[in-house]
């Protein structure tokens, strides 16, 4: 028995390293964008993909001819959903504030807005996966959508870069 479980625990090895060779990319940049933190300075990101690999190993054998990828992100929109009011409401008690292009927005409206358009998600899919009606995650899309196109006056003015000493 255990000289069959060798050759398929390689196999699996192998299935799952091509996998994250393929994959990790793509979910990095979303967890980046999630977090809302500069891409060269992303540990949240960084835990986040390599919480939602780990996942997708410990269930790779039960996939049974479901996409991987789509239970690496599945897993890594519900885990940043679940701890994003941990980690963003304490920004205010000596956390850095977050420094990438979507830190003008809310958790909620970077969740939705980064499955929406930078993974493609459809929107029915999005409000099954975060349990909100349809509607709601139409509205949230398009507010983030707009904010970014549109930032607050605040946001704005804090981007614009110091003129240089003469």
């Amino acid at each position: 028995m255990r000289e069959r479980q060798a050759p398929q625990g390689a196999r699996r090895a192998r299935e799952f390293e091509a996998f994250v060779a393929g994959a990790a990319g793509r979910l990095l940049h979303a967890a980046t964008l999630l977090t809302a933190e500069a891409p060269g300075d992303n540990p949240r990101a960084r835990r986040l993909l390599t919480l939602a690999l780990a996942h997708t190993y410990a269930c790779w054998d039960r996939l049974h001819g479901e996409d991987p990828y789509d239970r690496a992100r599945q897993y890594l929109a519900l885990r940043f959903a679940r701890t994003a009011w941990h980690q963003y409401a304490g920004l205010g008690r000596g956390r850095t504030h977050p420094a990438g292009p979507t830190a003008v927005l809310a958790p909620q409206e970077r969740l939705i807005l980064v499955l929406r358009l930078y993974e493609g998600v459809a929107e029915e899919q999005a409000a099954a996966l975060l349990g909100l009606p349809v509607e709601r995650v139409h509205a949230i899309c398009e507010r983030a959508t707009a904010t970014l196109l549109h930032p607050p006056r605040e946001a704005a003015a804090g981007a614009v870069a110091e003129p240089a000493p003469s």
